[in-house]
C-alpha cells in the first residue's frame, strides 16, 4: 500500500527536504501540500493549499508538519480529528497539550508521532544520557541550533531532560548562595539540572550532555549538520503511525 502523505510547512527547511524524502520513496506518495506563503496552486500536480480548512474532506494516511512552535498544537489536532495520522517534527508543545492530544488520538485510534527529534544519533544520545545519569547525577545540558529557530530550550534538550530526571533524583547543582551577575548567566532550571541554550548562524542541531563527578568527566554529544539526518526518522515515522492506534510523545517509542 503507498502511503498518502500531506505536507504541512513545505516551504520551510525541514519541510522542503521532508518533501524531496517522500517524492524519493516508490512506497510514499504526496497527496497534498500546505504552506501559508505558498502562491503555487500546485506542484508537479500535487494540490496546493494555504490554509488547513482547506484539508477539511481531503483524503490522505498521513499528515507531516513542519510549522512554527505557534501552530503545532492546533494543526496536530485538527490532523487527527480530521482522519490523518500526524507526524510531528515542530516543537513547542506543552505537557498538558501532548497529553490532551494522546487521549484523542486513542479516542480516534488514529496513530501518530511528536518527536522533538528524529535523527537516530540525537535519539541514542538521549538514551546514553539517561543510562549515564544514574552514575553521574550532577549535569549540564547543552543544545546549539541554528539562530532562526525560536523556541528554547529545544525540544530535544526538554526531552533529554524528562528522561534523565526519570532515573536521576532531584537535586539542585551548584552553591546553594550562588549569584547570577547576569540574569540567566546558569541558564534554565528543569528538576535541579541546567540547560543552555545557543542560537548561532551556520549551525543545524547540536546537543552535548555534560557529565562532572570526583576526578572526572563525561560529555556525550550530537550533532547533525545537514537536515537530511533527520529524514530516516521520518520515514520510519510515516511508515509507522498508519499501523497504530494512538499517538505517541518521541521517535524512540517506534524504535
Amino acid at each position: 500500500m503507498t502511503i498518502q502523505v500531506i505536507i504541512a510547512g513545505f516551504k520551510g527547511r525541514m519541510g522542503s527536504t521532508a518533501l524531496n524524502m517522500v517524492k524519493e520513496d516508490k512506497n510514499l506518495a504526496l497527496a497534498a501540500l500546505l504552506d501559508p506563503f505558498a502562491t503555487e496552486t500546485e506542484i508537479d500536480g500535487v494540490p496546493v493549499f494555504t490554509s488547513k480548512e482547506e484539508l477539511i474532506g481531503f483524503s490522505a494516511d498521513v499528515w507531516v508538519d513542519f510549522t512554527t512552535p505557534a501552530f503545532a498544537y492546533e494543526h496536530t489536532k485538527f490532523a487527527l480529528e480530521n482522519g490523518f495520522a500526524p507526524v510531528v517534527g515542530t516543537t513547542g508543545f506543552t505537557p498538558e497539550e501532548i497529553e490532551e492530544l494522546i487521549a484523542l488520538s486513542a479516542e480516534k485510534k488514529i496513530g501518530g508521532l511528536i518527536a522533538p527529534n528524529f535523527a537516530i544519533g540525537a535519539i541514542l544520545l538521549m538514551q546514553f544520557a539517561a543510562q549515564a545519569a544514574k552514575y553521574f547525577p550532577n549535569l549540564e545540558i547543552i543544545e546549539l541550533h541554528h539562530d532562526k529557530k525560536k523556541d528554547a530550550p529545544s525540544g530535544t534538550a526538554i526531552k533529554t531532560a524528562e528522561l534523565i530526571s526519570q532515573v536521576r533524583a532531584r537535586q539542585q547543582q551548584g552553591l546553594a548562595d550562588e549569584e547570577e551577575l547576569i540574569a540567566g548567566a546558569r541558564g534554565a532550571d528543569f528538576d535541579g539540572m541546567r540547560i543552555h541554550s545557543v542560537r548561532l548562524p551556520g549551525l543545524v542541531a547540536h546537543q552535548e550532555v555534560i557529565f562532572g563527578a570526583q576526578g572526572e568527566g563525561l560529555t556525550i554529544r550530537h550533532d547533525s549538520y545537514d537536515r537530511s539526518s533527520f529524514m530516516g526518522g521520518v520515514n520510519l515515522g510515516i511508515k509507522e503511525v498508519v499501523k497504530r492506534e494512538h499517538l505517541v510523545y518521541g521517535l524512540e517509542q517506534l524504535l
